[in-house]
């Protein structure tokens, strides 16, 4: 059989479409791993499976390389509009999509699709939302033992959960070491995304990303949103801020009701097709 896709990245966070419209496949776990292994698959930091339809929307399945579904992307999402844009899925330039994690309304920003704006949805800080065990509370300024440290955490949900931790100095191995701890604590019965979040000005923050399922990345939209969002709720930023991150910047703005809108761009990289021995692979997996 033959599969076809298309790849593309948001500021290095790359991801493969696979359309269930044109493509007879059957997306498993095994599966999903192994299409996303950078030696022995395509590799990518995961699959956007869709579009599906959910009434009037366009729906999107989530998948992160380790099999497992997620429930909301910043840049998969940029990168699933884009490729709705280009294949004529859609009409115009404003539509929504339907996530695991909630409808989120997309403007695509020119006339290529490279620049596009999402309103990602509204930031809850309460612990049965993200989910964070023990009782029902806001997530704030939390104290935390990680690896037999204590840090001070902010937790929020934006569909999907995020653990924000601000540090005075960041870095990828910083990321690489206590991702792990942070993603599996047994604190968070769903598993977390992991931030370290250092201020630089009202207006601007950097940050180092472990993803759920994925691990360490360069960049990532609803990190982006939650690490923001943590760090206007602390007090450090406005509500306008850029998010600096390896692979490049996002625009995140908040507002009212704590809705987030995250802005920011989208490349295509290729298209192909899985040669006929992976094709293989993938009809047993």
């Amino acid at each position: 059989m033959e599969l076809h896709f298309r790849k593309y990245h948001g500021l290095g966070n790359d991801y493969l479409v696979i359309d269930p419209n044109t493509q007879d496949v059957d997306l498993t776990p095994d599966s999903i791993r192994l299409i996303c292994h950078r030696n022995y698959g395509v590799g990518s930091d995961g699959i956007l499976y869709g579009p599906l339809k959910a009434g009037k929307f366009h729906k999107v399945r989530i998948f992160n390389p380790d099999g497992s579904e997620a429930e909301k992307s910043g840049n998969g999402l940029r990168i699933f509009a884009k490729y709705l844009f280009e294949n004529k899925y859609v009409a115009g330039k404003v539509f929504d999509i339907e996530t695991l994690g909630g409808t989120v309304k997309v403007q695509i920003m020119d006339e290529s699709a490279s620049l596009i704006k999402i309103q990602m949805g509204k930031v809850s800080f309460l612990s049965r939302d993200i989910p964070v065990k023990g009782p029902e509370r806001e997530v704030v300024n939390e104290e935390l033992e990680i690896n037999q440290v204590k840090y001070r955490v902010t937790c929020l949900s934006i569909g999907n959960p995020h653990c924000v931790i601000p540090v005075e100095e960041i870095g990828e191995q910083k990321a690489k070491d206590l991702g792990p701890y942070v993603e599996n604590h047994r604190m968070f019965p769903n598993r977390i995304n992991m931030q370290l979040l250092k201020p630089i000005d009202r207006s601007n923050i950097e940050i180092r990303i472990w993803e759920r399922g994925a691990g360490y990345t360069l960049a990532s939209g609803s990190s982006s949103c939650a690490a923001a969002a943590a760090a206007h709720r602390l007090g450090l930023v406005d509500k306008t801020v850029n998010v600096k991150m390896p692979g490049g910047s996002l625009l995140i703005e908040i507002g009212r009701n704590e809705q987030i809108y995250m802005t920011g761009p989208v490349e295509g990289v290729f298209e192909g097709r899985f040669h006929p021995d992976l094709a293989e692979k993938i009809s047993r997996t």
